[in-house]
């Protein structure tokens, strides 16, 4: 199954810095192959999914100030499907986490994640979330939520600017479209995948590069919003498909 490159409203495929990122995860998924009704519905899905990205946000500092900027009219998030966020996890798609999380704090985060339903995604917003920021030594902060659950989207930044939060969850939409959702995002674990994973040490207790492919539910690796385009401006194309 050849998976088409994803259209995204207001910026072309080529105008994406980090193209290689999404075609090394598109390369993969076509290694494993689909017939065409279900390589039709798989694209189907994924563009609703991908355009009714619910979050709940885990915003615990300064970063969470710039996601209410970000959800203001100026960036305009509703014609992403992005507006909506939810006070419950059972109605979200995503968690997205900004801000320092405590060793206190993160059984709690943990505990939402687990509770958000698959295919679920997790969006980690600035460096304190990232790797523990300046905070990164202290003897009570988590360097990375990487270490408590796995990540699909890095936003670096102190805070990000609105715009690279915006950027970065135009990424998540890319990766989502890509996915294969029949036996890939939606797949559920047998005991015996469980009994295993737990055996080494718990399902998302692992980073990122050591969990098998049955314990990324079908994620594949994550992308790092590195570098935002320096033309890129939000405003434009407001009325594209």
């Amino acid at each position: 199954m050849e998976v088409r490159k994803p259209h995204i409203k207001s910026i072309p495929y080529q105008e994406f810095k980090d193209n290689e990122n999404l075609e090394k995860i598109t390369k993969e998924l076509n290694e494993g192959g689909a017939n065409v009704i279900v390589g039709s519905l798989d694209q189907a899905i994924n563009w609703g999914r991908s355009n009714s990205l619910w979050s709940l946000t885990f915003g615990t500092s300064c970063c969470g100030i710039e996601f209410m900027a970000v959800g203001c009219s100026r960036y305009d998030f509703s014609r992403f499907g992005f507006e909506v966020t939810r006070n419950s996890p059972r109605q979200a798609d995503l968690i997205m986490c900004a801000g320092t999380i405590t060793n206190k704090m993160a059984p709690v985060f943990k505990r939402l994640y687990d509770e958000i339903a698959e295919p679920k995604y997790v969006v980690a917003v600035g460096g304190c979330t990232i790797s523990g920021g300046p905070f990164k030594k202290s003897y009570n902060v988590v360097r990375g939520i990487d270490e408590l659950v796995p990540v699909d989207v890095y936003i670096p930044g102190c805070p990000p600017r609105p715009e690279a939060i915006l950027y970065g969850m135009m990424q998540l939409q890319r990766k989502v479209k890509v996915e294969k959702f029949f036996g890939g995002a939606n797949h559920k674990m047998t005991s015996d995948e469980r009994a295993e994973s737990l055996a080494k040490g718990g399902l998302h207790g692992l980073s990122n590069e050591t969990l098998a492919a049955t314990e990324k539910l079908g994620k594949r690796a994550p992308i790092i919003v590195t570098d935002v385009p320096a033309d890129f401006d939000p405003q434009k194309g407001l009325t594209e498909e």
